[in-house]
């Protein structure tokens, strides 16, 4: 499962793998994939710092990358304090009302909410940056497009390539115009935010609006038969995130929650600005129905939406209210359906791959 691209960034296998877990980026980079570690969830640069440091001391001096997300435009001085003021109460009294009727505790006093907006600011982002760079980091990746001028000069100078993701053939090729080097083709079937273009008529289309720039293919790829066919239709690779959430160096932090995305089919999935004010595909649940268009007061645009939530989401994973309790992950959960290593779902990719390839040359060979 080797390309030009895998070659060049000094990996076994043309398989990309985001993540928000270390254990399972470091897996993955020394299964012979490529390892690529969302910073999003971390605020503090210390806590990111520790974590990279892990990845450095578990990855055999193999290849890995870092996922940030930044606006392609520049924002300064902006606080969390100032984002929250702009949250309606009528907003607020709504989240409080589905927790009091699904009778969702509060968190201990002095326990923290967890995820918060400080990950999607800008200069906690630039700040993530200042640490990333001190590390053999070999692909920068950001999740909201290009990131500013300035990040993509810095990369470039210190030899990193930049990798963004995109919707539409329009936004990879203003990708390919900012300078970004590999562009990940990012299909409506794949977890978490998405566009409206499935991955198979997406893939091709990027392929041709960026040529010659090297293309993953993203959405609903989660065997070695769709990579193979992500390789077929002119990407140099495949770009995995919610197999991985099953795997048994994940950290979900809820069995409850790992016992639904295994019984949870391909159809269980919904794009929904509940968690971010961005459309998301995210298991559908009774909190992703309470904030569908026409029911309560509608969602808030990013970044409002992601702070509004943020502390009943944690309290929600928390006490594993079922009924409320999701993930973003694609609809290819409907094949997560048991606990494996990193290890054996590559060792399974490896073999499904080998095994399309066969199919394909016998074709060959009687045509």
């Amino acid at each position: 499962m080797q390309t030009e691209l895998s070659r060049q960034l000094g990996a076994e296998h043309a398989l990309f793998g985001f993540t928000p877990f270390p254990a399972v980026a470091a897996a993955l980079t020394r299964a012979g994939g490529f390892g690529v570690l969302g910073a999003v969830r971390y605020g503090a640069p210390d806590d990111l710092r520790r974590d990279l440091d892990w990845m450095a001391q578990h990855t055999d001096g193999l290849p890995w990358g870092l996922d940030v997300v930044m606006p392609a435009k520049k924002v300064e001085g902006v606080t969390e304090a100032d984002v929250e003021a702009m949250i309606p109460e009528e907003h607020r009294a709504y989240v409080h009302k589905i927790l009091a009727d699904y009778d969702v505790p509060q968190l201990p006093e002095g326990e923290n909410s967890g995820w918060r907006i400080t990950g999607w600011m800008e200069d906690v982002a630039r700040g993530q940056l200042d640490v990333a760079f001190d590390y053999p980091v070999k692909l920068l990746a950001n999740a909201l497009g290009s990131p500013p001028p300035d990040v993509i000069d810095r990369a470039h100078r210190q030899g990193i390539p930049v990798a963004a993701l995109a919707g539409s053939p329009r936004h990879a090729e203003r990708h390919k115009a900012a300078g970004i080097d590999i562009v990940v083709a990012q299909g409506y079937e794949a977890g978490g935010h998405t566009g409206e273009i499935a991955t198979m008529v997406l893939t091709p289309e990027v392929v041709r609006a960026v040529d010659p720039l090297p293309v993953l293919a993203a959405g609903g790829i989660g065997s070695g038969e769709q990579l193979a066919a992500a390789l077929a239709l002119g990407a140099q690779g495949a770009w995995l995130g919610s197999v991985w959430l099953t795997t048994t160096e994940a950290d979900l932090g809820s069995r409850a929650l790992t016992r639904k995305l295994l019984a949870a089919g391909p159809g269980d999935t919904v794009r929904s600005r509940a968690l971010t004010g961005k459309p998301a595909r995210q298991l559908r649940t009774e909190w992703t129905d309470a904030w569908e268009p026409g029911t309560g007061p509608g969602t808030l645009p990013m970044p409002l939406q992601g702070l509004l939530v943020a502390e009943a989401n944690s309290r929600i994973q928390r006490y594993e209210v079922e009924p409320l309790l999701g993930t973003p992950v694609g609809q290819i959960v409907g094949s997560m359906n048991s606990e494996r290593s990193v290890q054996a779902v590559v060792d399974d990719l490896t073999r499904g791959f080998e095994r399309a390839v066969a199919r394909l040359d016998r074709i060959a060979e009687t045509a």
